[in-house]
């Protein structure tokens, strides 16, 4: 199943210190469309720092996402919303080792041993000190 992460770039500080920045905020599992309709939600009830005091708000649809331009008193900010299949990541975390299920121990000549039920990870159902006499 393809993995698409939900990238935001917003523009962030004032005047000559005004610089974007790009966060990847969220990573939906499924198609393109359900990426999309994830990202439009946030992207309509997305609300940045700057500016203080805005004006006018405009949500535009793109190829990849949305762009929102919200004009302020002085300067116009913009935030771009993108949706992007995620090809690699060096910090995901690896997969899980199988666990095989733990072997029953073997017999002693003329000794049975009791098979126990187990369920599918290998945890037996009923543990082994339940209904015994000796315990407080």
């Amino acid at each position: 199943m393809t993995i698409w992460g939900l990238v935001i770039e917003t523009t962030l500080g004032a005047g000559d210190r005004k610089h974007t920045e790009a966060h990847v905020v969220a990573y939906v599992s499924g198609s393109r469309v359900e990426a999309l309709a994830e990202l439009e939600r946030r992207a309509r009830i997305h609300s940045p720092e700057h500016p203080r005091s805005p004006r006018r708000r405009r949500l535009l649809r793109e190829s990849d996402g949305f762009l929102l331009v919200i004009d302020g008193a002085w300067q116009s900010f913009v935030t771009r919303f993108t949706v992007a299949e995620l090809l690699e990541d060096s910090a995901a975390p690896a997969a899980p080792e199988p666990v095989e299920a733990p072997s029953e121990p073997a017999a002693s000549p003329g000794e049975s041993v009791e098979q126990v039920e187990r369920y599918a990870d290998g945890v037996p159902v009923k543990p082994v000190w339940l209904g015994r006499n000796d315990l407080p």
